[in-house]
């Protein structure tokens, strides 16, 4: 019994360091920082469980989310106003293609992808107005791109990516649009992935 555990053990770590390969399963993890177009801060993890096309190519799901603090904009006044938004969810079909030829252990990648994003509604901290001045950035929905690139050494990752994430409408207790909120943001990210085999011998 201990022999056939170790032969196990053996052809499975055989297995681990094989190199990256067509049609295997690798999962991937991503942890970063969010800058909203136009200015302010936040916080994305990414997780995404991929198949390889080909050895350099691989198609996957991208599950992410954001959370994001950013300016509000008012058409009718000449200043941005402070707004939190909390964790906003996509979901995103992608590609990567790695630069690779096996004989690396590091592997620059390019990739994109596009996907169903869901935006959360935003809560405005400026006191000067009223809940029925204001109005609210209520909670919706869009499909958008998004490009990515970033190098691999062995199992870990470091990226950057941008989305593509159409405005949202402000819009007044009346119904009227009266600002937007730019949901556009570019993320800087460190990860690792298992699964797949590795780069290079």
């Amino acid at each position: 019994m201990k022999k056939l555990f170790a032969v196990v053990m053996i052809m499975l770590s055989i297995h681990a360091v094989n190199a990256q390969r067509a049609g295997g399963f690798r999962y991937q993890m991503d942890f970063g920082a969010a800058m909203p177009k136009g200015g302010g801060i936040g916080a994305l993890v990414n997780m995404e469980p991929q198949i390889l096309l080909s050895d350099n190519l691989a198609f996957g799901l991208r599950l992410g989310v954001a959370a994001l603090a950013k300016d509000v904009t008012y058409y009718s006044i000449p200043q941005d106003y402070n707004g939190e938004v909390s964790a906003n969810a996509s979901m995103a079909g992608t590609l990567n293609y790695y630069f690779n030829n096996g004989n690396s252990r590091v592997a620059p990648y390019i990739g994109g992808g596009f996907g169903y994003y869901a935006l959360s509604s935003v809560k405005i901290d400026d006191s000067d107005f009223g809940d029925g001045d204001v109005g609210n950035l209520e909670a919706s929905f869009a499909w958008a791109p998004m490009l990515r690139a970033g190098v691999e050494l062995g199992k870990f990752r470091i990226g950057a990516e941008y989305n593509f994430v159409p405005t949202s409408d402000l819009q007044n207790v009346s119904g009227q649009v009266i600002g937007e909120a730019v949901n556009e943001y570019f993320g800087f990210t460190l990860g690792f992935f298992v699964g797949g085999g590795k780069w290079g011998k």
